[in-house]
């Protein structure tokens, strides 16, 4: 992801000096460039699949173990279909399992599409839900609620919070893809 990065900066700051003008740019140039902008696009365009796909279950009952919109949602089962619909990745079922198998990043470089993981039964990984930016998640929180959006700023979830974590795109076909559903 560094690498992105700096690939972004180099663009970001060769667009703020004077630009040359297209015969003058050197064809590498335009190569290189012409590849980041493919890059932004398929990753912008997965990242608001997944997060179009999550808004579209709000209002669906939590259901403990549940893993479809027909019969309600547990957290895990949430962010694991929504990863299987939008993205066609199997994450492991349970939230400690999902934890495990993904990349941890620190809490600033939070981006929508990653997950975000709360201690709220007394143990670490408890809960997981979909990070959707400014500071906001979605997830099916409890019984007698439905899958909806939290603020991560309120005083629960920050006294909760328990990492942050990113679904590497290289992690479709890995080992935890074929993880069984129980």
């Amino acid at each position: 992801m560094s690498r992105w990065l700096s690939l972004l900066l180099l663009v970001s700051a060769h667009a703020y000096a004077a630009p040359p003008t297209e015969p003058e740019r050197m064809p590498a140039e335009r190569q290189l460039v012409a590849q980041f902008n493919d890059v932004r696009h398929s990753v912008a365009g997965r990242t608001s699949e997944l997060i179009s796909t999550a808004m579209g279950f709000i209002g669906v009952p939590y259901r403990r173990g549940g893993n479809s919109a027909e019969t309600g949602f547990d957290c895990s089962g949430f962010v694991r279909a929504i990863f299987d619909q939008a993205k066609g990745l199997a994450l492991p079922r349970r939230a400690a399992e999902q934890a495990a198998a993904t990349e941890i990043i620190d809490k600033k470089d939070l981006q929508p599409g990653d997950l975000v993981f709360f201690n709220t039964m007394r143990r670490a990984f408890s809960h997981v839900g979909i990070y959707l930016g400014d500071g906001k998640f979605i997830h099916a929180p409890r019984s007698g609620a439905q899958v909806r959006v939290e603020d991560m700023s309120a005083s629960y979830w920050q006294r909760r919070f328990n990492g942050a974590r990113r679904v590497a795109q290289d992690d479709v076909g890995s080992p935890f893809a074929a993880t069984s559903t129980q």
